[in-house]
């Protein structure tokens, strides 16, 4: 029988499940099902770039590699060692913590400032600008890793200085003090290019970060009135400018470039003249291996091929968008807003030189472009990336350690059964 007190209890009320109630075990099988096809869709896209720009690199370099080195597989076999290289670095970096790079910004800072101070001094000049380093048959192109390094100081300083949101010169001071220098250093060389990307990747940080618009708009105002100042008083600069502005009345000289691109992409039509059978490739097309692969690329294997290309392009920027949206913390959203930015500014900055939308500014196009410290770099931030997602599905494993043996055995055993 029951007692007085059990028959007076109040009874405990029962929720209401509302039809559109989900529970909560299934909410969260569900979020990680939806996590894991984010990373699947991350990496999938970041091989398949890869591996379409190791077939693109063979067919736009062969006939230049056997003119200069009587090997038409020259360029192919060097970038497949850089893409294996790139694929290791990749794998490391997804298993390193991603909150490793908030303690290791200051000494990658000061690498890069050496590494970007020391191109001036043991660079080696191509097509006008120093930008590399060589040793024996190793090109190393510093500037590659100041793209890195910009971004990992900016979201450091940025998701420590969150407190300072109302005080725009408290929060952005620190940030132009790290960054300025090494995007400096880079437009020295000169790399008009590579410090646009810097300079959007920063911005999009600071839009991220919850700044003020009328802030941002204000810093935007002096980064593109000092642009258009370094365009208009560098020779070449303003000579690419207004090849911009008329390439087919410059179509020998200063455009030559551009209308030549136009041309390889305007004879794929819709499926291309075939893999391997370009005829601009026959050095119609400078730099056809390298920045200007994509026309290339269109004039084989057409605008289906091309279309095929920017959706992996748009596949890999989701991926990196909803790597963000589920980051744990700050630092880990605005690393992975960074890394997305890179890639999508620096692809569309290629696409529109190729295509004569922007004028041409010499930075490759990312996965696709022969060179190996770009390949190198692009996968290892692929692997952050994925050290992102990867707290994003498993939180504890960004703090807790792994317990080996007999006892991490059994309480990983006891976790599964949960």
């Amino acid at each position: 029988m029951r007692t007085q007190a059990e028959v007076t209890a109040p009874r405990p009320r029962l929720r209401v499940v509302e039809p559109g109630d989900v529970p909560p075990l299934v909410a969260r099988m569900r979020a990680e099902r939806s996590a894991r096809r984010v990373m699947a869709t991350l990496i999938v896209s970041a091989v398949a770039l890869t591996t379409i720009g190791l077939v693109m690199v063979l067919s736009a370099s062969s006939v230049q590699a056997y003119t200069q080195d009587n090997n038409s597989f020259y360029y192919f076999e060097r970038q497949g060692i850089y893409a294996a290289l790139g694929c290791v670095a990749a794998l490391l970096a997804s298993r390193v913590r991603y909150d490793t790079w908030r303690r290791l910004w200051p000494a990658l800072a000061l690498v890069t400032f050496v590494l970007l101070a020391a191109v001036f001094k043991l660079g080696t000049t191509v097509g006008g600008s120093t930008r590399w380093i060589q040793y024996g048959a190793v090109n190393v192109q510093p500037s590659e890793f100041a793209k890195f390094t910009a971004i990992v100081a900016t979201a450091a300083l940025l998701a420590r200085n969150r407190r300072f949101l109302a005080e725009p010169v408290r929060l952005v001071l620190p940030v132009v003090l790290v960054v300025l220098p090494i995007a400096g250093l880079v437009l020295l060389q000169p790399d008009l290019g590579t410090t646009f990307v810097i300079a959007a990747s920063v911005a999009t940080l600071l839009f991220a970060s919850g700044i003020r618009l009328r802030t941002l708009a204000a810093w935007f105002a002096a980064a593109l009135a000092f642009g258009s100042f370094v365009i208009f008083t560098t020779g070449y600069m303003r000579t690419r400018f207004f090849a911009y502005l008329h390439p087919w009345q410059n179509a020998r000289t200063t455009g030559y470039q551009v209308t030549q691109g136009l041309m390889a992409i305007g004879s794929g039509h819709l499926v291309g003249v075939g893999l391997g059978a370009s005829r601009q490739k026959w050095l119609f097309v400078p730099n056809a291996h390298t920045d200007f692969i994509f026309a290339i690329l269109g004039e084989e294997v057409g605008l289906i091929g091309a279309v095929l290309v920017l959706a992996l392009f748009g596949a890999l920027v989701f991926a990196g968008i909803r790597i963000a949206v589920r980051a744990p913390d700050p630092f880990g959203r605005l690393l992975a807003t960074g890394i997305t930015t890179w890639l999508a500014v620096q692809a569309l900055v290629n696409l529109g030189g190729v295509t004569g939308v922007l004028p041409i500014t010499g930075v490759p196009l990312p996965f696709v472009s022969y060179g190996g410290s770009s390949l190198i770099v692009t996968l290892a931030m692929v692997g952050v990336l994925a050290s992102v997602g990867r707290a994003s599905l498993w939180p504890n494993a960004r703090t807790r350690p792994r317990a080996r043996g007999a006892v991490g055995r059994e309480a990983r055993s006891k976790g599964r059964r949960a």
